[in-house]
């Protein structure tokens, strides 16, 4: 247990960060499903869609220290490569 109130605020901030942090963990992860979907379903358009959205998310989550930079930047590069694929 905290004794000191510096350690009590802390353990708030910490508290709240993680709820925060769960939050947007879950909308990549929605995000990129449905990105997906979009795939295995054989829609480019509604693909390409998903991927516009779910990219600017996986960013700014890399940059919010929530994954990795490189994390992100590998799971667009993949996506966008799976969606390109389609069209061949």
């Amino acid at each position: 247990m905290a004794n000191t109130s510096s350690a009590k605020k802390a353990t708030r901030q910490m508290i709240r960060r993680t709820e925060i942090n769960k939050a947007r963990r879950s909308r990549i992860k929605s995000e990129v499903r449905a990105v997906e979907e979009a795939i295995k379903a054989g829609d480019q358009t509604k693909a390409l869609a998903a991927l516009a959205a779910a990219e600017p998310i996986l960013v700014r989550n890399a940059q919010k220290g929530i994954m990795h930079k490189k994390t992100a930047s590998r799971k667009v590069s993949r996506l966008a490569h799976r969606v390109k694929a389609m069209s061949a």
